[in-house]
């Protein structure tokens, strides 16, 4: 079972770097929960890896400081869909 952990972790480290993804779309893309993506990279990955987890690290920090934007983003665009309607 850890082996398991182990290797998700890493295949999520590498899926968010390469895709410059979120933590969202990387649980939706591996099918687990949000909190399980935050618990393998934030608690598990440092452990076996820190090069990697130190690069997803800011992947994750990048995220964050934008999360305000995007979701600023999405309402205006939900309110531009009612008012075409």
């Amino acid at each position: 079972m850890r082996q398991n952990m182990e290797q998700r972790a890493c295949d999520l480290a590498r899926y968010m770097i390469e895709n410059g993804a979120t933590v969202r779309s990387a649980a939706k893309k591996f099918g687990v929960s949000k909190s399980t993506v935050h618990k393998d990279l934030s608690d598990r990955l440092p452990l076996f890896n820190r090069p990697l987890y130190l690069e997803v690290r800011k992947i994750m920090d990048a995220n964050k400081a934008e999360r305000h934007i995007r979701g600023g983003l999405a309402t205006q665009e939900k309110y531009r869909r009612q008012k075409q309607k």
